[in-house]
């Protein structure tokens, strides 16, 4: 049977900050981030099943990335641990939706995590191939599993 690739996209507003970094990223800002997932499998061949002809549902791949990613950072915002966090994540109302990440959160090292977080949830017979991360509409990093074995 034929490998199939199937590619689901997701939207989220993140804002972030880069520790110690050298350059305007330092300070807090915030952008709209597409996130496209491919995985890859062979469609279900079993008549009976009925899943058949899929290589996964489109609703299971949603799922799964809402719940390790889109929904722990829409409209949230992140940081590295190493930096003093005190003060910004106490402020009233304006820091009740943060996340505090053992990285600096770039859109490359957010793009392993990522990976990392979605790979644990496929299901058998199913692998992530590939993530894709535009971070503004000229600029984005990809993962592929390839690279990566």
């Amino acid at each position: 049977m034929a490998k199939i690739r199937l590619t689901k996209e997701f939207r989220f507003e993140m804002a972030h900050a880069l520790w110690n970094y050298d350059g305007l990223c330092r300070n807090i800002h915030g952008h709209s981030y597409i996130l496209a997932v491919t995985v890859i499998g062979e469609p279900e061949s079993d008549v009976s099943n009925p899943k058949n002809g899929m290589v996964m549902d489109f609703g299971v791949l949603k799922a799964i990335v809402k719940e390790e990613v889109v929904d722990r950072l829409d409209h949230a915002i992140v940081v590295n641990n190493q930096a003093p966090t005190e003060q910004l994540l106490s402020l009233p109302q304006m820091s009740e939706r943060h996340e505090v990440v053992n990285y600096q959160p770039t859109c490359e090292n957010m793009l392993v995590d990522f990976a990392t977080r979605i790979e644990k949830r496929m299901p058998e017979n199913v692998q992530l191939y590939s993530l894709k991360l535009n971070e503004t509409a000229t600029s984005f990093a990809e993962w592929f599993a390839s690279d990566n074995e």
